[in-house]
């Protein structure tokens, strides 16, 4: 990444940080302008989990909803404003699929899903099963552990941007990830 690169990266994070302020005061117009910047990332978030287009587009109008009322308790200090919205997009996403005991693909690919997969009822349990556990012993875990290991295999935020958002040295945070994927993999009785 140039220099050049960065600092436009830096100035679209202070963007959406003034936005989700601005939108935290009920500002329209500045919620507008969220919208318009951030709607294909969060679809593409929904859209690769949920892998129906028109259920997708239905989510991401919740989701936006939801930023609207919870934009007052994004902290800066607490990581990218992108990152916070992002783990609401993919939060009420698997939300929608444990309601409906689908299955979460993670690996659907938008021009070769059908609207119309069948899915097995079994399977659907299987998963819905496997995702509960993975909350249950995910919630076991300390914090600020757990919610990186939310940022780094959840939402794809990199080791570098994870100690950043953490200050905390870059090899601090692979230790803990370490630890914690451990000690998943220990409640998970070794999967």
């Amino acid at each position: 990444m140039t220099e050049a690169d960065s600092q436009e990266a830096d100035a679209g994070a202070a963007l959406l940080i003034s936005l989700l302020a601005k939108v935290a005061e009920g500002d329209r117009a500045a919620f507008e302008a969220l919208y318009q910047s951030t709607c294909r990332k969060l679809f593409g978030i929904i859209y690769r989990l949920i892998g129906n287009r028109e259920r997708g587009e239905e989510l991401l109008q919740d989701v936006y909803i939801r930023i609207w009322e919870k934009a007052g308790y994004y902290r800066p200090t607490q990581g990218a404003a992108i990152t916070w919205m992002a783990a609401i997009a993919r939060n009420m996403t698997i939300d929608e699929l444990r309601k409906r005991s689908l299955p979460v693909q993670e690996d659907a690919d938008p021009e070769q899903v059908s609207d119309r997969a069948e899915v097995s009822p079994l399977r659907a349990l299987d998963s819905s099963r496997r995702i509960g556990r993975l909350d249950d012993c995910l919630s076991q875990v300390s914090e600020p552990q757990a919610s990186i290991i939310r940022h780094a295999y959840l939402d794809g935020v990199s080791r570098q941007t994870l100690a950043e958002l953490y200050e905390q040295p870059v090899g601090t945070i692979k230790t803990w990830l370490h630890r914690s994927l451990k000690q998943l993999k220990l409640c998970l009785g070794g999967v």
